[in-house]
């Protein structure tokens, strides 16, 4: 599996910002629609500022938009470099079929044993 020069740093602030359970549920409203600041810290027992410095990392990850609306600035979805690292993990799709099969066919081969050990008894 290749992951250009390009691409990497792009995918690092991906998985960077995803792995913060706040970014990860604030991505979750806004796959429901645009939200403001106000919105979007309703749910969390933080402060603005907070959720602010959380849209920032999502900015900069890619992971989402925010427009200048009159006096406020809503947030949304921008899915496109999510995609990106879903398909990174999707070429490890394989490797877990293979491996989970693998484990299937030793279960089995060890159930079959066990059960022809009791017969035999």
């Amino acid at each position: 599996m290749e992951t250009s020069q390009e691409t990497q740093p792009r995918l690092d602030a991906v998985f960077s910002a995803l792995s913060d359970p706040t970014r990860r549920a604030i991505l979750e409203r806004l796959a429901q629609g645009q939200a403001t600041v106000n919105e979007l810290a309703a749910p969390f027992a933080m402060s603005q500022p907070a959720v602010s410095r959380h849209l920032k990392v999502l900015e900069n990850a890619g992971l989402i938009e925010r427009d200048v609306d009159q006096q406020r600035r809503p947030a949304r979805l921008k899915a496109q470099h999510m995609s990106a690292a879903a398909d990174w993990l999707s070429e490890f799709e394989q490797f877990w079929t293979t491996s989970f099969n693998q484990l299937d066919g030793i279960l089995a081969s060890m159930k079959l044993a066990k059960s022809e050990e009791s017969d035999s008894e």
